[in-house]
């Protein structure tokens, strides 16, 4: 048997102000997004925003369901809005921040696990890595260089 280890490096800013500017206005983008969501059931209201090569930006707001599994979250509605709008330009970043009615989250807040493999699956499909801003309500920011830095042993078409 052999042990292998796996890391991730992250950079941790002390607040969305410490941000680049262009870094700083997508989350902004995520928050307001965010405003947009529709979370009777869990108070728990989640934004994302993404902006492209081209400077285009589209958001995302998640959306429950009385019927839980119908709930949509916000990096899944955030990714269909891209490839609705038939951008082919690579996604460079993506910014994801979270509110909850009940408590403080005041640490990043990373995507669920199917999350995580779909925006896995557009950063293997256009090739380049999609660089990830993560916020709470408050608290520190983090920013990841590649989605597979939150998906190391990811699943992929090669797979198949």
């Amino acid at each position: 048997m052999t042990q292998k280890n796996l890391t991730i490096t992250y950079h941790e800013f002390e607040s969305e102000n410490d941000l680049s500017s262009d870094e700083g206005k997508l989350l902004k983008e995520a928050r307001n997004a965010l405003e947009n969501a529709y979370a009777p059931y869990s108070n728990f209201y989640v934004g994302a925003a993404l902006i492209d090569e081209d400077g285009n930006t589209f958001i995302g707001s998640n959306m429950e369901n009385a019927s839980y599994p119908l709930c949509i979250c916000a990096e899944g509605a955030l990714l269909t809005a891209y490839n609705s709008s038939g951008s082919k330009a690579p996604i460079t970043h993506v910014a994801i921040t979270a509110r909850s009615s009940s408590h403080d989250l005041s640490h990043p807040v990373a995507p669920c696990g199917a999350c995580r493999q779909m925006l896995s699956e557009f950063e293997v499909k256009q090739g380049k890595q999609i660089k990830l801003i993560l916020h709470g309500s408050s608290g520190p920011v983090c920013v990841l260089d590649s989605v597979k830095d939150i998906l190391p042993l990811g699943f992929s078409g090669s797979d198949l």
